[in-house]
């Protein structure tokens, strides 16, 4: 998720959503996402929707910011992007309900099928992991 922030309208991109399944469990997720960070949503990029910041450095001493917290409503399913990797919520994954991953994403067909309250504590773990002052990575770096 390496872009920036663009300024673009969140709740006019989220209107815009199809189909209308992505468009419901967007709106969840945005809801969902405010509720855990405290934060506004902003897009990042054309088509994710962000919440806060932090800044990552390469081994390489390339860095940048990224969103702390984020989703995009794809045509096939809904993004939820996961800075410190997927592997730091193996856990919590295993209870989640249906779904796919990425190194740093988690791949959501139907929010009607997961469990919320366990969506809701992923993306709250990897939000205060992500935002402590001590988390420099990327997901794939992370080793998680």
């Amino acid at each position: 998720m390496v872009t920036t922030w663009t300024g673009g309208d969140p709740d006019a991109y989220l209107d815009a959503v199809t189909p209308a399944v992505r468009r419901r469990d967007a709106q969840t997720l945005r809801e969902l996402m405010e509720r855990v960070t405290g934060e506004a949503p902003r897009m990042f990029g054309t088509s994710v929707i962000g919440f806060g910041e932090y800044h990552y450095e390469y081994p390489s001493g390339h860095s940048g910011h990224a969103a702390a917290a984020g989703f995009a409503p794809r045509k096939a399913a809904s993004t939820v992007y996961l800075p410190d990797g997927v592997g730091a919520h193996a856990d919590l994954l295993a209870r989640l309900g249906p779904h796919t991953t990425g190194v740093g994403c988690l791949y959501l067909k139907d929010l009607d099928q997961v469990d919320l309250a366990v969506l809701e504590e992923i993306v709250r773990r990897s939000w205060e992991r992500v935002t402590d002052g001590t988390f420099g990575q990327r997901a794939r770096e992370s080793g998680s």
